[in-house]
């Protein structure tokens, strides 16, 4: 983008589209979207936490991690 354009604007290229003119996305497009979206967050968040990341939380938060003891 150069100093030209107003923030918001795309190049020529990067536009978003859209599947039906200005008129957007229809209401079952939209809930199919968000149903795929939550669907692929939900298996995200069950997850578990890496230890690695437990004790890069536990150093930040100033408390010795499991890692810590050994050495």
């Amino acid at each position: 983008m150069n100093e030209d354009e107003p923030a918001g604007t795309f190049p020529l290229g990067d536009r978003p589209t859209r599947a039906h003119g200005d008129q957007g996305l229809n209401d079952q497009t939209q809930r199919r979207i968000g149903n795929h979206l939550r669907a692929l967050y939900d298996s995200v968040v069950q997850q578990p936490i890496p230890d690695r990341f437990r004790d890069l939380i536990a150093r930040l938060d100033g408390e010795p991690s499991a890692s810590d003891d050994l050495s």
